[in-house]
């Protein structure tokens, strides 16, 4: 019975690998040529490389204080400009930058652990449907940055706490787009082939299930990156964010608010680098999406 189960695990994956290393470069072709997806990826590199090198480049602390040098407009001396402190808004939004990216990766990757595992519980094992799904809609029937909020009074101000909100507030989403892959692939032949022939649960999942639901779940992840750099920035506007002086695109929007009139560089250029971060990672959404997304596939 092992060496039946050991074969047909080999001959049920043979589709899979087979489909994996004969679209690969199509794929990476497809996802090249598409106008979003080569926009996306291009603005999110440049937005990753500022801020990453123009802190190191500049070598200003975004945390200097100079009062001599408050309100300068952005020029040749300070680029973007300096605020109320006289700090330089160029190392203070590339710092800000840092934080966004930093806290939407860590919301992805929890995203990716834990909607991915509630969500191939939840479709595979149908005890597990109904009181799974129906936590999932508990949450979910909050609206998002309520529910974000709610989660950051009660847990305080911090990053990691942020982190940990705003990934308590997307799982749901991710675990329902997972589940419903699932509960189509396992009524798949070669998965029902592999229940017969007596493979284990987890061997199926790991080995025939989840690896053909990854396109749908890398969708929705890229998508899941633009709501958490947008929900992190609001929070840091309400103040439930990183505590001052960090930096971070909503706190200091949330700091310019209150000189517009004399200063509108101070909350313009944090929302546009924001506003750019946003557009990028749905531009690359919407690729992956036209490409990846099976059912647009068979529509054209």
């Amino acid at each position: 019975m092992a060496e039946d189960v050991a074969t047909l695990d080999t001959v049920a994956a043979v589709p899979v690998e087979a489909r994996r290393s004969s679209t690969r470069w199509d794929t990476l072709f497809r996802l090249l040529r598409h106008p979003s997806f080569r926009t996306g990826i291009i603005l999110t590199a440049l937005i990753v490389l500022a801020a990453i090198f123009v802190p190191i480049i500049s070598g200003v602390d975004p945390d200097k204080l100079s009062m001599r040098t408050r309100f300068m407009p952005p020029g040749a001396a300070f680029l973007f400009g300096t605020d109320n402190f006289g700090r330089s808004q160029l190392a203070r939004v590339a710092y800000g930058a840092r934080l966004s990216l930093l806290i939407g990766t860590a919301v992805v990757l929890l995203n990716a652990v834990f909607g991915t595992l509630l969500g191939a519980l939840a479709g595979y094992f149908r005890r597990l449907d109904n009181p799974l799904m129906r936590f999932n809609d508990a949450l979910m029937a909050f609206p998002a940055i309520l529910l974000a909020i709610a989660l950051t009074a009660v847990l305080g101000r911090s990053i990691p706490n942020v982190i940990l909100a705003l990934s308590i507030v997307y799982v749901p989403r991710t675990a329902r787009i997972v589940r419903a892959s699932v509960l189509v692939i396992r009524q798949m032949e070669f998965v029902q082939a592999a229940v017969a022939a007596g493979a284990g649960h987890w061997r199926i999942l790991r080995r025939h299930i989840l690896p053909n639901s990854m396109a749908p779940l890398i969708v929705q992840l890229s998508f899941l990156f633009a709501y958490a750099v947008l929900a992190e920035a609001t929070l840091s506007f309400l103040g439930l964010g990183a505590e001052p002086p960090t930096p971070t695109w909503g706190n200091i929007m949330a700091e310019g608010r209150q000189y517009m009139r004399e200063a509108p560089w101070i909350i313009t250029i944090p929302g546009g680098a924001l506003a750019m971060t946003v557009l990028a990672l749905n531009l690359l959404g919407d690729g992956l999406r036209d490409v990846l997304d099976p059912r647009l596939k068979i529509q054209q």
